[in-house]
């Protein structure tokens, strides 16, 4: 019997269901949307680069209430660039002067300059070691090679974040375990490390193929893939995997319960809303993904065109977003560069098992 288009070298080595991994969604994580993915039979990411190394204990033991399969969690190696330590209240302002307009228009509140507090890539990094997660993805460069080692020691699976073939094979060099493709058109930030994210855009259909054929290791494809059309590229061109934050089911009455959120209820996920294939999965009596009272949204739509455009933070030469490792901005919330209507949606792919 031939072998099933889900199951291949990345899905064995994770212990998934489905080559389907949802983006860690820095900042706009829950440990409850986390569970969800995983429960369903992709692997849930929790994205903690921003939260202290206490927050993260807390995360992590709540996702493992909610699951017992394999998840993520996401740090950035790299917490900076060369204008993060020099930028103040004028740097903020004259960066939000551009979205003041866009903002506005939302009715939405304008938001507040708030000094950055640090955080340290070592400390963080130390919960999940001690917390000996099932998967420890990262992005902004390669963690050292003593907390790898550590990893490998304790049975933890390493991704890395790749924007350019050069990156991919520094990646499989340093040993991780499976890397991420990003093209340019992944919302949020570029995680390029060794150019500039300017010099680093590289789209992903065209990225994948370029890295594929660099490293041995699974290849995960990310950006501006939202349905089952762009998994089947993705494939085609030497993927194993499949990354999206956008395009995963939003859960209403997630609870993203962290001391620095204390009862902060996201009453509307950001990502898309859920697929009919995910209903059908749930009222179907299969394996509920549905943990600890979170709901599907309540969408009967199975199609969900977005059309959206790139938008790029508006960088300030002495405020911050620095050349290498930037993290400046190269999308926001629903920011794939392609207009796509979501025939097939991800988790009506797993309902049709195959193509």
């Amino acid at each position: 019997m031939p072998p099933r288009w889900n199951e291949n070298r990345l899905t064995a080595k994770l212990g998934i269901a489905y080559p389907v991994i949802q983006g860690p969604l820095g900042g706009l994580s829950s440990q409850k949307l986390t569970a969800v993915v995983s429960n369903f039979g992709g692997l849930g990411s929790f994205g903690a680069h921003s939260l202290t190394p206490e927050a993260i204990k807390e995360v992590i033991a709540e996702i493992r209430s909610l699951t017992s399969k394999p998840f993520a969690m996401n740090l950035w190696v790299s917490m900076e660039d060369e204008g993060a330590r020099t930028s103040d209240e004028n740097a903020f302002n004259r960066s939000l002067a551009a979205l003041a307009t866009h903002i506005a228009a939302l009715g939405a509140p304008r938001p507040e300059y708030n000094p950055h507090s640090w955080m340290r890539f070592e400390h963080q990094v130390r919960v999940l070691l001690d917390a000996k997660v099932p998967v420890f993805s990262f992005i902004f460069g390669i963690p050292p090679r003593e907390v790898l080692e550590e990893c490998r020691a304790k049975s933890i699976l390493t991704i890395g974040t790749a924007t350019t073939p050069e990156e991919g094979a520094a990646l499989q060099e340093a040993g991780v375990d499976a890397i991420v493709a990003s093209g340019f058109e992944a919302g949020g930030h570029r995680g390029s490390f060794l150019r500039s994210a300017e010099d680093s855009l590289t789209g992903t259909l065209s990225l994948v193929p370029q890295i594929t054929d660099k490293v041995k290791v699974p290849v995960i494809a990310a950006g501006g893939i939202a349905d089952a059309r762009g998994v089947i590229a993705a494939l085609a061109l030497g993927a194993e995997g499949v990354q999206n934050g956008n395009g995963i089911p939003g859960v209403r009455g997630v609870r993203r319960e962290s001391p620095s959120s204390s009862g902060f209820t996201r009453k509307k996920s950001w990502a898309h809303r859920v697929d009919k294939g995910l209903h059908r999965k749930a009222r179907a009596g299969n394996p509920q993904p549905l943990a600890a009272g979170a709901e599907p949204g309540r969408n009967g739509d199975s199609a969900l065109s977005v059309a959206t455009k790139p938008r790029q933070k508006p960088r300030d030469p002495g405020g911050g977003g620095g050349p290498i490792g930037s993290p400046a901005l190269m999308g926001w919330s629903k920011c794939q560069s392609f207009y796509m209507h979501r025939r097939i949606g991800f988790f009506d792919l797993i309902g049709r098992r195959g193509f």
